[in-house]
């Protein structure tokens, strides 16, 4: 996510990204507007998912998208719950792909 871009602006950019490649996206948790972070899960439909945040990369010092965490999806759920309980200003996307397909590795969206 550019830090540039506010947060809101960014997700939107994000669904309609998505939306026009036909991958389902869904706003589960609402952040700040302005500076909120934003988490992806990736729901696999087999009852799987990973989810992703933005982190600072040390070799580069430029941004990208990291693997949080992944397994059963109520698991990842659960983890997201806790999250979202410690930062109410997180915003939550879910993705559903059985391919795997979030768009974050392409430009505008990967750095």
């Amino acid at each position: 996510m550019n830090p540039r871009l506010i947060s809101d602006l960014w997700v939107s950019a994000y669904l309609a990204r998505l939306g026009r490649a036909n991958i389902p996206a869904y706003v589960i948790a609402r952040g700040d507007a302005t500076a909120g972070a934003v988490v992806v899960k990736l729901a696999l439909l087999d009852g799987t998912a990973r989810a992703y945040e933005r982190t600072m990369d040390l070799v580069t010092g430029g941004r990208r998208w990291m693997l949080l965490a992944e397994g059963a999806e109520a698991d990842i759920d659960a983890l997201l719950r806790r999250q979202r309980a410690r930062d109410p200003d997180l915003w939550l996307i879910e993705v559903e792909s059985r391919q795997g397909r979030t768009l974050l590795d392409e430009d505008g969206l990967s750095d």
